[in-house]
């Protein structure tokens, strides 16, 4: 069977096969891409509430077995000391030299049972580490749902819904059939949806608060239902979220959704690594966008310290993967740090007001977010210097402007006005990019999370000690 590194092969390097990858846009499978407006649906986490259906878009990896802890403490950065059950983590894999593989939310369903849920790069890496090793651990890995099912059915082991917003506490007292327990962030309990007993993490997506709930996928829709008709009921306005809305909630709380896997260079276990990768697989078949382009791959990776996950690293274990790259990394000053960028109004009329003029337009901006890759770098420029990438955007209704993340030299203030170099190269064969030209837009460095309420209330998570 064809691997990654036999992709790989057929290509002058990494950089040039992500780039030019055929794949299409990233699609958020299955979901409608709108029940009511993208609009209404994103000021409904600010005003009212709204029902994500996550049950598609996301791995799902179990891990069990007497070594489970021990191995998921070895693969990921994080420290286990006080993972107890009933807990979730945002758990950080990083290759052997440090480079950010990926992140998933991991929960302890037993003292000897794991739930991973995210994309798909955490997921292959784990099965790797696991495949080579001798750690007495099963796993089951139920890959997301098809980007294009074309009609055939969709089935998965677990739906997983998220209810948020301001009147979100009222839906959960209502389908609990009273007062819900009070969960502590990020700590999972059970409550009642109508007949069901469901588990329940304490969560946000979007700075606000909420329950992600998740159970049997046979039950799914009654589930929903039973959701939709207390909120009915209730004369609450939930918002179904759908896929168009659904990933630009991360612009207010300031997660990056889709760093670059760093496994295209390196010997030893990434060379393996690329061999045991299949031809399918996400990372094969990826794409970078945006403006930067270097001949170097490693030029998009990133480290743990830039992304703001330094803080939970568990430095007392005594070992796990990339421990000792990331000591040398620790106080580098060559590390960037992770800042919202905020599009100037004026800059972006212009962008789109080409596509009405004659001639060659600059790259369309999508609304509500470009999602027409599955990774991207735009360069972030002071002057004729690059200084940082820009690397998710979207806009947001609730703040009146287009935003995205990424990472800046440590010199850049918050407050800065710099210049985001916006579409791609004339040579790129992207199916997702129209013919267009370039275009220089300003960008203000801002606070992350850019969402006040995300920032002062984020139940003291790396976002805002981030920030």
């Amino acid at each position: 069977m064809p691997s990654l590194s036999d992709v790989m092969k057929n290509h002058p390097n990494p950089v040039e096969m992500l780039r030019n990858s055929r794949m299409g846009i990233y699609v958020y499978p299955v979901v409608a891409p709108e029940f009511t407006n993208w609009r209404d649906e994103q000021r409904a986490w600010r005003e009212s509430a709204v029902l994500y259906d996550q049950s598609h878009h996301m791995d799902e990896l179990i891990v069990e077995g007497p070594d489970a802890e021990a191995f998921l403490s070895h693969v990921g950065i994080n420290g286990f000391a006080n993972f107890d059950t009933n807990r979730a983590k945002h758990f950080v894999p990083v290759t052997p030299n440090g480079h950010v593989v990926g992140d998933m939310i991991i929960f302890r369903e037993r003292d000897d049972k794991f739930i991973l849920v995210g994309r798909a790069p955490t997921a292959n890496w784990t099965k790797f580490r696991a495949a080579i090793g001798k750690w007495k651990v099963r796993l089951h890995h139920d890959p997301r749902s098809p980007s294009r099912p074309d009609g055939e059915r969709v089935l998965r082991t677990h739906y997983r819904y998220q209810i948020q917003g301001p009147d979100a506490p009222k839906i959960f007292e209502k389908i609990n059939g009273g007062p819900v327990p009070e969960v502590k962030f990020f700590h999972v309990d059970e409550i009642n949806v109508g007949s069901r007993r469901v588990q329940a993490l304490r969560h946000g997506m979007a700075g606000a608060p909420g329950l992600e709930i998740w159970g049997p996928y046979a039950d799914k829709h009654y589930i929903e239902s039973t959701i939709l008709q207390a909120a009915r009921d209730l004369g609450v306005e939930l918002h179904q979220v759908g896929s168009r809305a659904y990933s630009t909630n991360t612009l207010e709380s300031g997660w990056i959704p889709s760093p670059l896997p760093g496994i295209y260079t390196g010997d030893g276990m990434l060379a393996e690594y690329r061999d045991w990768l299949g031809a399918d697989s996400y990372e094969a078949n990826g794409t970078i966008g945006g403006s930067f382009v270097s001949n170097d791959i490693e030029d998009y990776y990133v480290n743990p310290f830039e992304l703001g996950y330094g803080f939970y690293i568990g430095w007392k274990k005594d070992d796990f993967v990339g421990k000792a790259a990331l000591e040398k990394m620790k106080d580098a000053p060559s590390n960037r740090k992770k800042v919202t960028f905020e599009w100037n109004k004026d800059d972006v009329l212009n962008v789109l007001a080409s596509s009405f003029e004659d001639g060659v337009p600059y790259k369309w901006i999508d609304f509500p977010q470009p999602n027409y890759a599955s990774s991207s770098a735009d360069m972030i420029m002071q002057g004729d210097k690059m200084v940082g990438m820009s690397m998710f955007n979207g806009y947001s209704y609730n703040e009146r402007c287009v935003l995205s993340l990424g990472v800046v030299d440590q010199s850049v203030e918050v407050g800065d006005v710099l210049t985001l170099r916006w579409g791609e190269p004339d040579d790129t064969q992207k199916t997702s990019a129209e013919k267009h030209k370039q275009a220089d837009i300003r960008v203000r460095v801002s606070p992350t999370p850019y969402s006040r309420e995300a920032r002062e209330n984020y139940g003291g998570g790396w976002r805002t000690k981030a920030a």
